[in-house]
């Protein structure tokens, strides 16, 4: 007799005593959470974009410009009393100039535009600086002001300070601040000498470490030039990497960084190492 085949049996997977789990779609909540989310990230640049023009037209006409509008009525009736333009009356200049009118708005946010520029240039200048110092110390001279205007104007300056001019022409580079082989992207603001320790006098360079996402604080360090990794990428780059948290990157190849030009520096420190011109990916995969 031949042998009973060996029936082959399936194999079953083995059984944790718990019961098939069924597999299921998305229901109506969870599918509508989702698509609403990638509507909202879709429109709310947007929506932002509008929020922000709509309050800078409010600001500018409230705080500026409905004054202007103020002073040309004012001038108006003052150039008509001299004789220097026909009669009309009050009540057609301010028909004319009706605050609730658009056109009247726009002639307002408008001048408040001009007269904003016109205040750029003056304070722009010798002349402009020299008389905006004099205007500052005499408004601190009232009590109430000097004890909140300072503070005002720190905050003010930090927001609507030129960033960008303070940060041409400075140098990306990767440093390593905490641990070996962590590396942080920061920007060499200055070069000089220093003494520290006992080494004697080595160059060593100011790096400022943008946080995120508002790169515009952070923290500085003072690291030997021979510790930092000069990294082929553009100042707007890197902002843009860490305002975006390090999702916007320059691509391998797309980066429009400059050639690294190494500074000048002193005769006696002329020995210094000279950092490397490197892709940021062959600066990474270096260390590690």
């Amino acid at each position: 007799m031949s042998p009973p085949k060996k029936q082959l049996a399936a194999k079953e997977p083995a059984s944790d005593g718990l019961p098939p789990r069924k597999s299921r779609g998305l229901g109506f909540g969870e599918d509508f959470k989702r698509f609403f989310m990638r509507g909202l990230a879709a429109i709310a640049p947007t929506l932002v974009t509008l929020w922000l023009l709509i309050w800078a037209w409010d600001f500018l006409w409230s705080n500026i410009g409905k004054f202007i509008i103020n002073f040309i009525r004012i001038a108006w009736d003052d150039a008509i009393a001299q004789g220097w333009l026909p009669f009309q009356t009050r009540h057609y200049i301010r028909l004319q100039l009706d605050d609730t009118n658009i056109g009247t708005r726009i002639l307002g946010v408008v001048l408040s535009v001009v007269l904003v520029y016109v205040i750029g240039v003056f304070v722009g200048n010798l002349i402009g600086r020299a008389f905006w110092r004099v205007a500052e110390r005499a408004w601190l001279r009232i009590p109430l002001v000097r004890a909140i205007y300072p503070a005002v104007k720190q905050v003010t300056d930090f927001v609507l300070a030129d960033h960008a001019q303070q940060f041409e022409g400075a140098r990306v580079v990767a440093v390593q601040p905490h641990e070996q082989n962590i590396w942080s992207v920061g920007l060499v603001t200055s070069a000089r000498q220093w003494t520290l320790g006992e080494n004697g006098p080595e160059e060593m360079v100011t790096v400022f470490i943008p946080s995120t996402p508002t790169s515009f604080s952070g923290y500085v360090l003072v690291v030997p030039r021979s510790k930092v990794v000069e990294l082929p990428m553009t100042v707007e780059e890197a902002m843009r990497l860490l305002v975006t948290g390090g999702v916007i990157m320059p691509e391998e190849g797309k980066t429009t960084g400059r050639e690294i030009i190494v500074p000048p520096v002193a005769p006696e420190m002329s020995a210094s190492p000279v950092l490397p011109t490197i892709k940021i990916t062959q600066a990474l995969e270096k260390t590690g």
